[in-house]
């Protein structure tokens, strides 16, 4: 049975083993979570002005959406402000700054499935994020910037958390994706066609979980969990921020969610960076973790920082 945990005052160790163990934590509105999500609305709102931004599909088409996303989500990630926010946020949630490494945000948006689902909104299939190289110790973080409802939100598959699936991991390498599928999402407008792990049998989507948190609520959940984003059967776009998190000492002793089926290989964690000072992990802790970089591959995103997967 998956706990869920509602504004739980543990500390960020025992919240961290909790989450390995399949737990979710759900945060309602938080100073320091709402100021990002304010952030984001603000950017958000410049770059499709006049329009409402819940309501673009109203109003542009699919590839008019797509070329204001290509400038807007590549700015809200390189916007010192987003990352400064970040550090404030986890330092507010009792992450120690000298051991807490955080990845870029990226800023999400769900359109109603029959306009918009691939490339810069591409609408992810049931999935763990550790089929696409990252660490068992990887913490989820997930903010929506407006409100939102079970219709157009993410689905957790908690069947799967002891439940291995066949998948197609073990032909995703990371540092493939940087070189060859990561800078193309914007010519993905109605199919995306970028090879990514799926699962190879069929997935029992229900019963899900499908948590609901305000706008400046914030929902944690382990790497390794089975999730999905929600086909949007509503009338509004979704937007919503993410951002994954690992604590150094737990990379080093190995410590993390199990691996039931995971076999990517390539890793992310090149692409943190500590809450204290914006340095990297260390290169003895990338290297618990690496299995060489292939020919023609690329072990950081060009820019030194993660575009969006």
């Amino acid at each position: 049975m998956t706990e869920i945990h509602v504004n739980s005052r543990l500390s960020d160790g025992e919240r961290r083993a909790r989450l390995y163990a399949g737990g979710l934590f759900l945060f309602q509105p938080h100073p320091a979570v709402r100021a990002l999500a304010e952030h984001a609305r603000g950017m958000i709102e410049a770059a499709f002005a006049p329009h409402d931004p819940q309501r673009l599909h109203e109003v542009m088409t699919a590839e008019a959406c797509v070329a204001v996303l290509a400038e807007l989500k590549p700015a809200f990630i390189h916007d010192p402000r987003s990352k400064a926010l970040i550090r404030e946020l986890l330092t507010a949630f009792g992450c120690a700054p000298e051991t807490t490494y955080f990845d870029v945000p990226r800023l999400r948006s769900a359109f109603p499935a029959h306009f918009l689902s691939a490339g810069l909104a591409y609408a992810f299939h049931p999935h763990r994020d550790t089929w696409y190289s990252a660490p068992f110790c990887q913490q989820n973080w997930w903010l929506p910037v407006y409100d939102f409802g079970p219709g157009n939100g993410l689905a957790f598959h908690p069947k799967y958390w002891t439940h291995p699936l066949r998948n197609g991991s073990r032909h995703y390498n990371y540092y493939r994706w940087n070189a060859q599928a990561r800078g193309a999402a914007a010519e993905q407008v109605k199919t995306d066609t970028r090879p990514q792990p799926k699962a190879k049998e069929p997935v029992e989507l229900a019963p899900d979980l499908r948590p609901i948190v305000e706008a400046g609520g914030v929902i944690l959940f382990s790497a390794a969990q089975l999730h999905s984003t929600v086909a949007n059967t509503t009338t509004r776009v979704r937007w919503s921020i993410d951002f994954r998190v690992v604590d150094a000492e737990d990379a080093r002793r190995r410590l993390g969610a199990p691996n039931i089926d995971s076999e990517s290989t390539g890793t992310t964690m090149r692409d943190y960076l500590r809450v204290s000072d914006l340095s990297r992990l260390p290169d003895e802790i990338v290297a618990l973790y690496d299995d060489g970089v292939p020919e023609g591959g690329l072990a950081l995103w060009p820019a030194g920082e993660a575009a969006p997967a």
